[in-house]
């Protein structure tokens, strides 16, 4: 098992690189030693260099900028991802896994080198053609299914037999079969379209600086930090849990890999100071999986979201602040709530770090900083923010000793950025294939039709639909291919009712994000649930408890836009942040069953109801939803001493 035997005590500490390997695709890579691993290294870190290059001053062919980028994601992801999990021989690579390598990676090089043949050749492709096409496609699903999972590649599977059996209205087998691989592969709307060309211009260097920043030791600034701010209140470390995951999502793109990181310092600290373990587990994992609406990252869809919706990347970031805030109050006003009804303290003074040592190391921000006020300025492009901001971040690590970036980490960082991007090129690589069979055979308007039809004029219930088909199609799919297939087939429903375009694409990124925590394939609440040795199935129903404003939240702005600040005022928003953050607490306090003390199940109800009422957008619910929740108050204050006297 992941975990050696506990004490009465304390728990030994876990193997977090199993908890990682069982719980995220990603970590599950081939073992390289010695001169093979440093061949490999070298490998990874010219890709990172490459796409620096081709990003930054290239002014290359769309098509053989596209298929040269994907041709090297096959050839490291075959060198980085074995064909099945478990143990791997050191320094070993199967005959097949080279032949598949070679063949995929030949089959986009052959159309790299011969772009401007095929481009004019149109629909008129050979034979061999077709079969080069459908190796390059097996080889991106295939580098999917390993470093991503099945999940996606069952949806993809499934829209693709669509399309051969009865999607395309070619009489033959053979004639589908090459209108879907000439449309697939060598067309702009398939394996090439948005979600690779951005990845291959945006992304790619934010994973980069990711890497770099990582080397700061920034994510341990972060949970210290959060300890001296919140540590000391009543239930410190699952505050500390909210407000590091919080922080550590404006630069991560992984729930799994949040929950992990921080939740290995914050879940022993939640359960040693009294929380449940499920709870502890939960705290984490909601916190972590929020870290993905966090600007400026958002995991890596925010920079999809611009080129779908069709605004500047800084006009995105702005808009998802208000959400991100919200959200992060509701799980913060859940574990208050859950300290205060268990009676829980927080850390001793001995237990929390020194503010002054630590202002000291607040320079390790000032990348973070440079790189917001350029993107938010539009002073440069997106990637020469993220460029300067790599190399504020040597510079930077100069002052700090701990962690200099020497010539080898910033090796090792291009070579940690190259593999970070196998997982995310290939999860959009699929999520083209789907997003293309879904336009080419007209499905996505049957869908549309069918959603509107059923909800009738009812908006309401269009965003309910909306919801349970993102959370579906989003389970065990990585946050910027789950965004790539909802903005697909779900966000033109939400535009078809009358949804602002903007707030249609937040609606379902939000509820492709929730996936994570929702059973059954809930990856982030059981990571967590592993290092807390928690039951996983009651984590993830505690942690979708604890996110209930990414549940309410998207409907909030997709009902009413001024959240998102759309068509509003000042005024408008501020009283829509100040309604719904009154709504998300009587609605937690009603979860949570406690408010000033125990509550009572009528109270519960009542401030349920409340809670909802202000978060619906209007006067008159807010009104209404005030006075409900003012009630549960008054009854809860004048019912205390009655209370601590039982």
């Amino acid at each position: 098992m992941l975990f050696k035997k506990k004490t009465a005590e304390q728990t030994e500490p876990m193997d977090l690189d199993a908890v990682m390997k069982k719980f995220d695709r990603e970590s599950n890579t081939r073992i390289w030693e010695g001169v093979p691993k440093i061949v490999v290294t070298s490998i990874l870190a010219l890709f990172s260099i490459f796409c620096l290059y081709v990003t930054l001053f290239a002014s290359w062919l769309e098509e053989l900028r596209l298929t040269t980028f994907v041709a090297f994601i096959v050839l490291i992801g075959y060198i980085m991802y074995p064909a099945k999990k478990g143990k791997q021989r050191v320094n070993y690579m199967p005959w097949y896994d080279i032949l598949l390598m070679i063949g995929g990676t030949g089959s986009f090089l052959y159309y790299a080198f011969n772009a401007l043949t095929i481009i004019q050749q149109g629909s008129k492709l050979e034979f061999y053609q077709i079969i080069i096409g459908i190796i390059g496609i097996i080889s991106v699903v295939e580098v999917c299914r390993r470093s991503v999972g099945l999940p996606i590649i069952i949806v993809a599977g499934c829209f693709v037999a669509y399309a051969l059996i009865w999607g395309v209205s070619n009489p033959t087998f053979v004639g589908r079969l090459n209108y879907i691989v000439r449309y697939l592969f060598y067309g702009k709307e398939g394996i090439l379209s948005t979600p690779i060309n951005v990845c291959s211009k945006f992304i790619i260097v934010f994973i980069i600086f990711g890497a770099f920043l990582e080397r700061t030791g920034i994510a341990d600034f972060f949970i210290q930090i959060s300890n001296a701010i919140v540590g000391g209140f009543s239930g410190g470390p699952a505050k500390v849990a909210v407000v590091a995951s919080a922080l550590e999502g404006v630069v991560s793109g992984s729930s799994v890999a949040n929950t992990v990181g921080s939740g290995s310092v914050t879940i022993p600290l939640m359960k040693k100071t009294g929380y449940k373990p499920e709870f502890a587990a939960a705290a984490e994992a909601s916190a972590s999986t929020g870290g993905q609406i966090m600007p400026p990252i958002m995991g890596a869809a925010a920079f999809l979201m611009a080129d779908y919706v069709g605004v500047p990347y800084s006009d995105i970031v702005v808009r998802a602040i208000l959400p991100a805030i919200l959200y992060f109050a509701g799980v913060f006003i859940s574990v208050h709530l859950e300290a205060k009804k268990e009676g829980l303290r927080g850390l001793s003074k001995e237990e929390l770090p020194k503010f002054i040592p630590l202002l000291k190391k607040v320079y390790l921000l000032l990348p973070l900083i440079i790189l917001i006020y350029l993107v938010g300025t539009s002073q440069r492009s997106i990637q020469y923010a993220a460029a300067i901001a790599i190399i504020a971040i040597i510079v930077v690590s100069l002052f700090n000793k701990e962690n200099r970036i020497t010539p080898k980490r910033i090796w090792e960082a291009l070579a940690s950025g190259g593999q970070g991007m196998i997982t995310v090129a290939a999860a959009c690589g699929v999520a083209g294939i789907i997003a293309g069979t879904i336009t080419m055979t007209g499905l996505a308007n049957m869908m549309i039709n069918g959603i509107v039809a059923l909800a009738g004029n009812q908006v309401i219930v269009a965003l309910f639909l909306t919801m349970i088909c993102c959370i579906v199609l989003g389970m065990g799919v990585p946050t910027t291919a789950s965004y790539c297939i909802m903005a697909a087939t779900c966000a033109p429903i939400l535009t078809r009712m009358g949804v602002p375009l903007i707030a249609s694409h937040f609606f379902v990124f939000y509820f492709g994000i929730v996936a994570d925590l929702t059973p059954p394939v809930a990856l982030a609440a059981y990571a967590g649930a592993a290092i807390a040795q928690a039951n996983p199935m009651k984590t993830a129903i505690t942690a979708t408890k604890l996110a209930i404003g990414a549940f309410i939240v998207p409907f909030v702005f997709a009902l009413n836009p001024a959240m998102l600040l759309i068509d509003t005022t000042a005024i408008d928003v501020i009283v829509i942040v100040i309604t719904s953050l009154i709504g998300i607490f009587a609605v937690s306090a009603s979860l949570e069953g406690f408010l000033v003390h125990k509550m009572t199940w009528y109270e519960r109800i009542i401030s349920l109801v409340g809670g909802l009422l202000l978060i619906y957008p209007g006067l008159t619910t807010d009104i209404i939803g005030v006075g409900l929740v003012a009630v549960v108050v008054a009854v809860q204050l004048l019912t205390k001493k009655k209370y601590q006297t039982a």
